[in-house]
């Protein structure tokens, strides 16, 4: 008997586990939930990065592309009011960077932003999962983004 309670239990904390999963929202056509089975089935990029004297290879999916799925538009239809909008990406701890729309446009910079899952083709390190905005060409990884749970379009105030 005591093994069947020891699975009930298992069976009910595992109710409250969720799987990792990254929200897109706010001034979007399209809000987004994604896990990282869903991110990980998303057209990949790679990315070679440096950060306090170590650099690796970050995998992960371009935050373009995750704001393309969401409905921010993109290229020549990315002008007037919605270059005035403004991408937030937080952590789970709270910590949080603001970017503008256009840093992740292609017709605009030739720099690549990615949401990382991956770093030297392993998961990346523990303080950083599940995901990790790693920004290419970045002089300080101030604006990477640890644990990131959300990415939020705001429209110019």
């Amino acid at each position: 008997m005591p093994s069947v309670v020891l699975l009930f239990l298992i069976w009910v904390s595992s109710l409250g586990a969720q799987a990792p999963a990254v929200k897109v929202f706010g001034d979007v056509p399209k809000p987004l939930v994604l896990t990282a089975t869903e991110l990980a089935a998303m057209p990949r990029t790679k990315i070679t990065a440096s950060a306090h004297d170590q650099t690796g290879v970050y995998e992960g999916v371009t935050v373009r592309e995750l704001l393309t799925r969401a409905g921010v538009p993109a290229g020549a239809e990315l002008r007037g009011p919605a270059l005035a909008k403004t991408v937030i990406v937080t952590g789970a701890d709270g910590y949080r960077v603001a970017f503008a729309v256009a840093e992740f446009d292609p017709a605009f910079t030739d720099r690549v932003s990615i949401l990382a899952d991956r770093r030297d083709g392993r998961p990346l390190p523990e303080n950083a999962l599940p995901f990790q905005v790693i920004l290419a060409d970045e002089k300080r990884p101030a604006r990477w983004v640890r644990q990131v749970v959300s990415i939020e379009v705001r429209p110019a105030p």
